[in-house]
């Protein structure tokens, strides 16, 4: 289908004011360089804050989702009533499983992973109590598990109680913290990009006075002089996501190797996040916005000055 001549002439010049632009980056290749590492770097600091937090949530989200109670027992107590104790704890309302742990085998694993084997071997008497590990239900409220713990030191031959989920509500709390500071911090570098972009364009919009003044004299209208600019902080905002998408993984990629090995040292299988393709796109479409409103202020604010005489 054959479009209409004034939509075809539009896109013509949009096509040509596009394609223009990016030539006049090339020609202006150490400044534009300076300007779209600035863009990019901007850029790459809260995404890259924001992908380590969403990396810490899927570190830790099997834990989050079953918080542990351990009750420590009275060394002195017999296997039967260490089961009838873990059978106990079983009924209790808000755990889902728990596990038996003698003292034989809490000392055998503590062989295990601790590599003591010979120096443990010198100790006449097994220190270690035995323990029962509760499951509790994953979402289980604060004053829910509060009252459990309550319950499980009632019973008269548990000596201590220690939930595990203490140190995971702190982590929580500590990744809400990061979230908000990563949105503030976004927030801060995005008008140091609209800033930059805005800067550029107006010392663009100085040099090329002479050119503006003719192109109005001659019957050139504000959208037709407006257009180059805007498409040139497209193209800063466009080039500075892309650089930033890059250094993202280019970081991803160096972290890897060191966080698997750390990863490992906890029997984990877990490996760093890079953007990925909604990423990529999001800070793509982030720099091409802040390039645009950059560009859009500068050019509201300084070409309405230029009249020609």
């Amino acid at each position: 289908m054959k479009l209409p001549a004034t939509l075809h002439a539009w896109l013509e010049q949009h096509a040509r004011a596009a394609i223009s632009t990016l030539g006049g980056l090339r020609l202006r290749l150490a400044s534009s360089l300076m300007t779209t590492a600035v863009i990019g770097i901007a850029l790459a600091l809260p995404a890259g804050f924001l992908l380590l937090v969403d990396n810490l949530e899927a570190a830790t989200a099997n834990q989050n989702g079953t918080p542990q109670a351990s009750a420590f027992l009275q060394a002195d107590l017999g296997i039967d009533q260490q089961r009838d104790i873990a059978n106990q704890i079983q009924a209790l309302a808000g755990v889902t499983e728990v596990e038996h742990i003698t003292p034989e085998v809490a000392l055998s694993e503590f062989q295990r992973r601790s590599g003591m084997q010979e120096t443990l071997a010198l100790l006449e008497d097994n220190p270690l109590p035995p323990v029962v590990v509760a499951q509790l239900e994953s979402g289980l409220s604060g004053v829910d598990a509060d009252a459990l713990v309550k319950a499980l030191e009632a019973i008269a031959a548990v000596e201590e109680v220690r939930l595990d989920r203490v140190w995971l509500e702190r982590l929580d709390a500590l990744m809400q913290l990061a979230n908000r500071g990563s949105g503030l911090i976004a927030l801060l570098l995005g008008l140091t990009v609209i800033l930059v972009v805005g800067n550029t364009i107006r010392l663009d919009i100085e040099n090329r006075r002479a050119e503006i003044e003719i192109t109005k004299l001659i019957g050139g209208t504000d959208a037709f002089v407006r257009r180059p600019f805007l498409y040139t902080g497209m193209w800063y905002g466009l080039i500075g996501g892309s650089l930033a998408a890059l250094l993202l993984i280019i970081s991803v990629f160096i972290l890897t190797g060191p966080s698997s090995r750390l990863a490992s040292l906890y029997e984990s299988n877990f490996e760093p996040m890079g953007p990925g393709l909604s990423g990529t796109l999001t800070l793509l479409g982030c720099g091409v916005l802040l390039g645009l409103l950059g560009a859009a202020l500068a050019v509201g604010r300084h070409l309405a000055a230029i009249e020609p005489r």
